[in-house]
This record gives C-alpha cells, sequence and structure tokens, in this order.
C-alpha cells in the first residue's frame, strides 16, 4: 500500500469513527448534567438553596430522534429533588398529532410528580422548521392543551406565581410566546409580577433576551441552539453557532453580561435532541440544575463563567 492510500485510508476510519461516536455513542449515552448556581434578585429567603431543573429541545419526531436520552433526563431531573422544572420549547420536530401525544407521554412524570412544571413552546412546536415558514398553530394548540392535561402549565407571555414550601408565591415564573412564531411578546409578559418580586423568565429561542428592558430579566433561561450540536477544537469560539449566526452568540451556557441590558443574566441550555442532522459531537444532551441564590452573593464559579465567554 502507497503511503498516499494509508493516509487516506486512516482518515477515512478517523472519520467513520467520528460519525459513530457523535451519531450512537455521545448523544444516546451521555448525558452531561450541569449544575450551577444562579443568581435571582429579589429571591426571597423561602427560596435561598432551592433547586430548579432545565429541560428543552425533546425534538421527538426527527428522524432517528433521542427518545431514550429524553426519558434518561427526565428521571435524572427527578432525582435531583428540584422545587421547579422547566422545559424551554421544542416538544416536537414536525407536525404530526401522534408525535404530540408520544411527546407529551414521555415528559408526563414530571407533571405526575407533585412538582410544579411549567414550559413554554418553540420553533418546532409550531412546524417553524425555518423562521419564514408558516406557522402550524392547530398543532400548537392541541400541544398546549395535551401538556396542560399531564399537569405541565405552559405560558404564552404571561407570569404565573409558584408557591413556597409555606404556600406563599415567593417566585414567580415568566414565560415567554416563540419568537420565530411571532408570538414572543417579553415586555408584556414580565407586566404579569409585581413590582420588585422575584422571577425567573423562560423563553425558547435566546434572541429574545435582547429585548427584555434593563434589569427586568431576572434570571432568564433558554435554549433552542442545541450548543450548535458539533464544537469545533482549536478555536477561540468552540460552537460554529458563534461565528454563524450573531444574533444567537450564545451557544450555551452563561452570556457575557454585555449581551442583554443591565441587571439581566442569561443561561442557555444545550438541549437534549437534535436538528437537521442526529449527530452530537463534543456538545453532550444538556440536563441543567440550578441552585438559587441571591444575587447578592452570586457565586464565585458563576461568574468566572460568564465573564469567561
Amino acid at each position: 500500500m502507497t503511503p498516499g492510500r494509508s493516509v487516506a485510508g486512516t482518515v477515512v476510519a478517523g472519520f467513520l469513527l467520528l460519525v459513530l461516536w457523535g451519531s450512537m455513542v455521545e448523544p444516546r449515552f451521555l448525558l452531561d448534567v450541569q449544575v450551577h448556581d444562579a443568581p435571582v434578585p429579589a429571591l426571597p429567603a423561602e427560596w435561598e438553596g432551592r433547586r430548579v431543573a432545565l429541560l428543552a429541545d425533546l425534538q421527538v419526531g426527527m428522524w432517528w430522534d433521542n427518545k431514550g436520552m429524553v426519558e434518561k433526563a427526565v428521571a435524572r431531573a427527578l432525582d435531583t429533588d428540584p422545587a421547579l422544572i422547566l422545559i424551554a420549547g421544542d416538544f416536537v420536530y414536525k407536525p404530526d398529532s401522534a408525535l404530540v401525544r408520544e411527546a407529551v407521554a414521555l415528559v408526563e412524570p414530571l407533571g405526575a410528580s407533585g412538582i410544579p412544571v411549567m414550559a413554554v413552546l418553540g420553533n418546532h412546536d409550531y412546524s417553524l422548521a425555518k423562521d419564514d415558514d408558516p406557522p402550524r398553530e392547530d398543532l400548537a394548540a392541541y400541544l398546549a392543551s395535551s401538556l396542560e392535561g399531564a399537569g405541565i402549565t405552559v405560558l404564552e407571555n404571561e407570569a404565573v406565581p409558584v408557591a413556597d414550601a409555606e404556600g406563599g408565591a415567593g417566585l414567580w415564573v415568566v414565560g415567554v410566546g416563540s419568537e420565530w412564531a411571532g408570538r414572543s411578546r417579553p415586555e408584556a409578559a414580565r407586566d404579569g409580577v409585581p413590582v420588585g418580586a422575584a422571577h425567573l423568565v423562560l423563553m425558547h429561542n435566546p434572541v429574545a433576551f435582547r429585548d427584555l428592558p434593563a434589569g427586568s430579566g431576572g434570571l432568564t433561561l433558554a435554549a433552542h441552539t442545541h450548543g450548535g450540536q458539533v464544537r469545533l477544537p482549536f478555536l477561540r469560539s468552540t460552537s460554529w453557532l458563534d461565528i454563524a449566526r450573531p444574533r444567537e452568540v450564545v451557544a450555551d451556557g452563561w452570556a457575557v453580561d454585555s449581551i442583554g441590558a443591565p441587571g439581566n443574566s442569561l443561561y442557555v441550555n444545550r438541549g437534549v435532541g437534535f436538528s437537521a442532522l442526529p449527530v452530537r459531537i463534543r456538545c453532550q444532551p444538556e440536563l441543567t440544575i440550578l441552585t438559587l441564590v441571591s444575587a447578592d452573593a452570586v457565586s464565585t464559579e458563576a461568574s468566572q463563567q460568564r465573564g469567561e465567554r
């Protein structure tokens, strides 16, 4: 065998191993449970140290989808004994009522747990593979009603209180509608929160974070990007999303403070499923566990992570 053929064979073998890893191993067996302290302005003492579990982007119905990992993420979320569970949209990948029922069945254990569970809808829940596709309002309405029937509160530009252990409101969740479906109204959603009350903002697409006025975002949680699904080695920006899609510069994790208005913070979850291709390389499915802390007691770890991005 000539040296050229040997090198070519090695390259081909390496590529095939990478594809095998990215399609069969990493996305299906390796769940990344990210644990962070999460600063929340005006957080009442009753919520200090309590945990919030964040899941997103199940994408049920994509070819060769990832239902086994969804089940694993749901089970792990419940194992962490959270006080609140949030789901940041994209339950399904394409319009099909059977897929809606399948997606709802996967998250039904969350709704049956007795833990408050709140969700927003994403672009795929309206059958929007592109931002200029016509939205399927019927599919989204069916999904929302099915989730409500499973004990999961679906929010669209509204705020609801979450009872603490003593039955008081204590913390509010603000749910923002889908950006691509033209239903994102961050300011209107925030209007329902009493002045000075602690709150979390839940949205699917982090682009809407930029529309939150200064000091109104509290802690904002989003998804949509999948972390890019494939991380690039040896570059300053490890996700191609940082380069290719500048309006979604937060591929995952904590956003730098300059992304949004002063006083607002953003965390982006990588999601569980796929978009376009059923591959994840150096970008594992994510379950996020956030320990709520007063904004005056932000941990050194969280500060450093935001500053490094």
